[in-house]
């Protein structure tokens, strides 16, 4: 019973050792990207303006493709923080454990997903009452434009 008791360990161990190298590999990705990416907006910011604008189609293209980037960088910005908060709960020892069930998150999952808080069971049934909801809510919002109609 010990030694299998010690294999497990061992297993949870080279899990966790695993994991926090994706975590950390993953958030170094992540910085180096965000870091990039700032210093290119700081570059490109005095040389477009310097260029100046040509046209109002111009600007707007301009426009557009400088709120993509902002948006990549926040999705990246959120998803480092929800990798740092993954290497913490690593260290706590809540790390890979389903915030719902409480079960232990599957691997495969995790090396996908290494921030996931939810086993894929729970996840989907959030996703499902998600969508439920906002079924719901748009159901309820298209009866009362018809109410207002009829009134």
């Amino acid at each position: 019973m010990k030694a299998n008791r010690k294999s497990t360990q061992l297993i949870h161990t080279d899990r966790y050792a695993e994991l926090r190298l994706i975590l950390e590999d993953r958030r170094r990705e992540l910085s180096t990207e965000i870091q990039s990416k700032m210093r290119a907006v700081r570059a490109i910011g005095p040389a477009d303006s310097a260029q100046g604008v040509v046209d109002a189609e111009e600007a707007s293209v301009s426009d557009i493709q400088e709120d993509i980037e902002i948006a990549l960088m926040q999705m990246k910005a959120e998803t480092l923080s929800r990798v740092t908060e993954a290497l913490s709960r690593l260290e706590e020892g809540s790390y890979g454990f389903c915030y719902e069930c409480g079960e232990e998150i599957s691997q495969p999952r995790l090396r996908a997903l290494p921030f996931a808080l939810r086993c894929k069971d729970c996840e989907e049934e959030r996703e499902l009452a998600a969508a439920r909801e906002k079924f719901v809510s748009t159901r309820r919002g298209s009866t009362s434009i018809l109410m207002d109609m009829t009134s």
